[in-house]
C-alpha cells in the first residue's frame, strides 16, 4: 500500500504543477494584439446549400 499512496501523491503533485503552469501563463503572459485578415472566396458565399 505505501507504493500506491506514493504513486497517488506523485500524480497529485504533477497535476498541481501543471495547474500552476497554466495559471501562471494565463495571468502573467500578455499576448500581442494584431489585426487579422482572412480572405473568403466569393464562390463559397454564393453556393446554395
Amino acid at each position: 500500500m505505501p507504493t500506491l499512496s506514493r504513486f497517488i501523491v506523485a500524480c497529485i503533485l504533477l497535476a498541481l504543477a501543471g495547474y500552476a503552469v497554466v495559471f501562471g501563463l494565463a495571468n502573467y503572459v500578455e499576448p500581442t494584439k494584431r489585426e487579422i485578415t482572412i480572405r473568403v472566396p466569393t464562390d463559397k458565399l454564393l453556393q446554395e446549400p
